[in-house]
């Protein structure tokens, strides 16, 4: 069952659900798109798909209640990234399994730019319709493989994600789920997705020593 935790941000605290599994081949931490938090039920579809795979999720809020009304807050990629970060730290505490990011619309700019300040701590980053252009300079430095998932009827965001994959030095893969919208809710769309994710975490998170 997950476990509620807190994850302090100076004065503030960032609610969010833990799964740690036993055996763990890792542990996920999601970084949810703009205008959505630690309930998105498409975030949610995948955890739940990882955690059958013996991964470990962490699904929390990026902003509090108040910081999220201001929506110049959801695409502020520096700020996000470093609630990512909080949540990295956090977790490199409670256990020692390899991290992984996970990585929504906004989210996945900010996973982008967190993997890129943890280079030994992220291991991997998945990004589901992402927007990894948005991590601009930080791409040169991410380290961690890397793998976009993009929806095939979503043609900007799948030309953002070439260009972002240009940019990549890591190793680096573009998925195209066929007649996937921007959000994923054809029939069978997120599960597609959810095995990508769960193929290229246990690939590149590997076995806990």
């Amino acid at each position: 069952m997950p476990e509620t935790l807190s994850i302090a941000v100076g004065p503030h605290r960032l609610e969010g659900h833990l799964c740690l599994m036993s055996p763990s081949r890792g542990v996920v931490v999601f970084a949810h798109g703009s205008g959505s938090s630690r309930h998105s039920r498409r975030n949610r579809l995948v955890a739940e798909a990882l955690q059958h795979r013996g991964l470990g999720t962490l699904l929390f809020d990026l902003l509090t209640e108040e910081e999220a009304r201001d929506r110049a807050n959801v695409f502020d990629i520096p700020l996000l990234a470093q609630r990512v970060g909080h949540a990295i730290d956090d977790l490199s505490v409670r256990c020692s399994q390899p991290i992984g990011l996970f990585g929504a619309s906004t989210g996945a700019g900010a996973a982008l730019v967190a993997a890129a300040q943890y280079p030994k701590l992220v291991r991997a980053v998945v990004s589901r319709g992402g927007r990894p252009d948005l991590a601009g300079d930080a791409l040169a430095n991410v380290l961690a493989p890397t793998l976009l998932i993009v929806g095939g009827a979503d043609p900007e965001v799948m030309a953002l994600n070439r260009s972002a994959l240009d940019r990549l030095r890591c190793k680096k893969q573009l998925k195209i789920v066929p007649r996937a919208t921007h959000l994923f809710e054809e029939t069978g769309a997120l599960d597609v997705v959810a095995s990508l994710a769960g193929a290229w975490f246990l690939q590149h998170l590997g076995p806990v020593d």
